[in-house]
């Protein structure tokens, strides 16, 4: 390799000051930000894990040490797990393949909805439908009745019903809209899913192995890193760490799609949360006005 030097590899105190300028001003930005990086993850409280009792023995290289009967992840290794999977989902979406943000637990729903749609990819937030991967065709064709209600929602179609016809109406929108709005855009199946606490979401994981999908997942001390692909270390149960750690990944996705412009261009966005709420929040009005006649 032209203007290679082996110091370039070494960082100590010898090698250091022999390295070419660009190599060592690459060096130390990366360090700079890697460093950043460790800060904002130990703020986050990204290195608590669960109690000693309930630990899983495969998790036992990601673990650091232990304090009040509490298990201490290395930060270390949370920082290389989400290094390595930024720049696994940067290639996926440069790509131009759909990577789906999965996260049910209370504490990630919010930020998997805000983060998936700020990237333009689909995530399940509220509940995962047993066959969303396996039984793909089927779930798309329950997109298309989320549809057909929408266009009747949307119209005086509604009015010809009777009271008890568009409260059932009202309902069935209601739990199709809450299970398959945020799996609009997927419309084909997936190259990766982000998966936050495997433990929890054994389902997604299960389909994910069966159709040969690469998994990337946030996973803690109580977790079988062996049922992940990419892991990456830390408090799943954290809000900030969950919120610092999925932005992350949104951002690599979305510098992803940045090196290829058609798809900035192309790719559908799913519905805003804020618009999702609102709508669900109207027809739950509407549906209580019409019950008390």
């Amino acid at each position: 390799m032209a203007g290679f030097r082996p110091t370039d590899l070494c960082s100590c105190a010898f090698c250091l000051p022999q390295r070419s300028q660009h190599a060592r001003y690459a060096w130390i930005k990366e360090s700079s930000v890697a460093n950043e990086l460790v800060s904002k993850l130990i703020e986050a409280g990204a290195h608590f894990g669960h109690r000693v009792s309930r630990w899983n023995p495969k998790m036992a290289p990601y673990i650091y040490g232990r304090k009040n009967l509490i298990h201490i992840i290395d930060i270390r290794e949370t920082l290389r797990g989400m290094l390595r999977a930024k720049k696994y989902l940067s290639q996926v979406a440069q790509g131009g393949s759909l990577v789906l943000f999965v996260g049910t637990k209370r504490q990630a729903s919010e930020v998997i909805q805000r983060e998936a749609t700020r990237c333009g990819m689909p995530f399940v937030s509220e509940r995962w439908l047993g066959g969303c991967l396996t039984n793909f065709r089927t779930i798309r064709d329950r997109m298309g009745r989320l549809e057909e209600l929408e266009t009747i929602m949307n119209s005086d179609k509604i009015n010809g019903y009777s009271k008890k016809m568009q409260s059932a109406l009202n309902r069935e929108y209601r739990k199709i809209y809450r299970n398959l709005n945020g799996i609009r855009t997927l419309n084909r199946i997936p190259e990766c899913l982000v998966i936050i606490d495997p433990k929890k979401e054994k389902n997604a994981i299960r389909e994910a192995k069966a159709l040969g999908i690469t998994t990337v997942a946030l996973i803690d001390t109580d977790c079988d890193p062996s049922q992940v692909d990419l892991v990456i270390p830390g408090n799943d149960d954290g809000i900030r760490s969950i919120d610092l750690i999925v932005k992350q990944l949104a951002d690599a996705v979305l510098a992803g799609k940045s090196e290829n412009p058609e798809l900035m261009k192309t790719v559908p966005q799913a519905a805003p949360v804020s618009a999702a709420k609102d709508a669900v929040s109207e027809m739950a009005a509407l549906a209580e006005k019409e019950a008390l006649g």
